[in-house]
């Protein structure tokens, strides 16, 4: 844990303090944040870490050594009554503490400490605050080997769609059956031969399957893959090794030479929303101004709602890259949950607008990487739809 930065923030927040509480293994930010590893937790456990001054541990007699190794005076409790007793003497004299909590679970992420937790802590004069902003701050920030990794991985994935694409095109122009479940194994195979893991296999949606933003397919579901078909490609993941993040991105492609009018209308649609959000993001950070993830999801969603498919954008914007591809700094999202977190410095999101019609459906995924100056997206951008055919 760094406490000196963590109080830092603290004061910069005019913050009295960050009350971390686990019971169950509820809360995996607090030791994600506290850099401690799990222990038995069948008992309730608080660790205060105030703006000012020493930390401050409480823990159950019969599990005391929870919260060994991190600094601070430790008190110890037996019965509920003792346990909330110790609770208010370590929050005596502050007003202000943050806590996993979401105002009205605006963020579910990051809200995990139940509501009569912070019935309790409230009731102690204490006004309880969200932790989401400083998340961000010890959760979602790389470090330039972090980033190095993120753009290591992504020239593996990029390789792994060229290969989807190839692999289809092949097939076809020979003949020769395929289906989405063999071009997935054949992306998953690729990544793991160069050191690239995921937590899922990626994404091969063909025709209406690409309507379904979390289709997967499986030998059971495999759909056949023809001339004349739409292919989605989402493809996501990391390098083989501790510290890593993820790279995350969705390309489609038609089974043809020509590309139908229809399938290059959606496409720059979608294009068109997702640069909008991009270039948002870029000129905000080019000009120090704050932007929130909420505002990056109305920039998308607006460009896709005039041209009056808004209905047919049934997800976020983007999601926090870290190493879950999933990751615990600020979302673009105005729709699924209002998303006010800021975006900061040494964060990375995807951004990945989509219309999903009954016949098929067009998603557009970048990944964007902003710095104290600069945002940019870090890898390549597909500009129209892959006439998968005519050659990658």
């Amino acid at each position: 844990m760094d406490l000196n930065a963590i109080q830092a923030a603290l004061g910069e927040q005019q913050l009295d303090g960050w009350l971390f509480y686990d019971h169950h293994h509820r809360d995996p930010i607090a030791y994600r944040v506290l850099t401690i590893a799990p222990a038995m937790c069948t008992r309730r456990w608080y660790y205060l870490v105030p703006a000012v001054g020493e930390p401050a541990k409480l823990v159950h007699r019969i599990e005391k050594y929870n919260l060994d190794g991190l600094p601070g005076a430790v008190h110890e409790y037996s019965s509920w009554a003792e346990q909330r007793d110790k609770l208010k003497g370590i929050l005596a004299g502050k007003k202000r503490v943050v806590m996993q909590y979401s105002a009205l679970n605006d963020i579910p992420y990051v809200g995990l400490v139940d509501a009569g937790t912070v019935e309790l802590v409230r009731s102690f004069g204490v006004e309880v605050l969200s932790s989401a902003d400083l998340v961000q701050l010890f959760e979602a920030r790389w470090s330039p080997q972090a980033l190095a990794s993120h753009l290591e991985a992504g020239r593996v994935v990029h390789a792994a769609v060229r290969r989807g694409f190839a692999m289809i095109r092949e097939a076809v122009s020979k003949g020769r059956a395929l289906g989405e479940y063999d071009v997935q194994q054949e992306m998953a195979r690729l990544l793991d031969v160069e050191g690239v893991e995921a937590d899922e296999p990626p994404v091969v949606a063909v025709n209406t399957n690409s309507s379904n933003p979390h289709y997967s397919p499986t030998p059971a579901t495999s759909q056949a893959i023809h001339q004349g078909d739409f292919v989605l490609l989402d493809v996501w993941g990391k390098c083989r090794r501790p510290g890593s993040v993820y790279f995350d991105i969705t390309w489609t492609g038609f089974v043809g030479d020509l590309v139908p009018n229809r399938c290059t209308e959606i496409f720059n649609i979608v294009r068109e929303a997702r640069d909008a959000a991009v270039n948002l993001v870029k000129q905000a950070v080019q000009e120090s101004k704050a932007i929130h993830g909420y505002m990056v999801d109305d920039a998308a969603r607006g460009v896709i709602t005039t041209h009056g498919y808004g209905e047919y954008f049934v997800h976020r914007t983007g999601h926090s890259i870290g190493e879950d591809v999933h990751g615990n700094g600020a979302n673009m999202d105005n729709f699924e949950t209002r998303d006010h977190r800021k975006i900061v410095p040494r964060t990375c999101f995807s951004v990945e607008p989509g219309i999903y019609l009954p016949e098929f459906g067009v998603r557009s995924e970048v990944d964007v990487y902003v710095e104290e100056h600069e945002a940019r997206v870090t890898g390549e951008v597909q500009q129209a739809v892959v006439p998968i055919l005519s050659g990658v």
